[in-house]
């Protein structure tokens, strides 16, 4: 894997974190850092869907929408 570099308020913020124990190591103090912005992207991504299907839901109120047509979109799921 790549090295890091951090700056120094970044060193002294891990090595604080280590010093308390909260994290053995620089490993531990990036693995948690990376899962944060993990889990903050799924949620950016969770809130723009919920906006899309927002905005959807307001048009087919209006009557915005197109009649969906599921044989015509998958035809051979209706050959049987």
């Amino acid at each position: 894997m790549p090295n890091i570099h951090l700056t120094e308020p970044m060193q002294k913020y891990v090595r604080a974190q280590i010093e308390s124990g909260a994290y053995a190591n620089l490993s531990e103090v990036v693995r948690a850092g990376l899962r944060m912005l993990m889990e903050k992207d799924g949620a950016r991504q969770f809130y723009a869907l919920k906006a899309d299907l927002e905005q959807a839901a307001a048009l087919a109120e209006k009557g915005d929408f197109a009649e969906f047509d599921a044989r015509a979109f998958e035809p051979d799921a209706f050959d049987r």
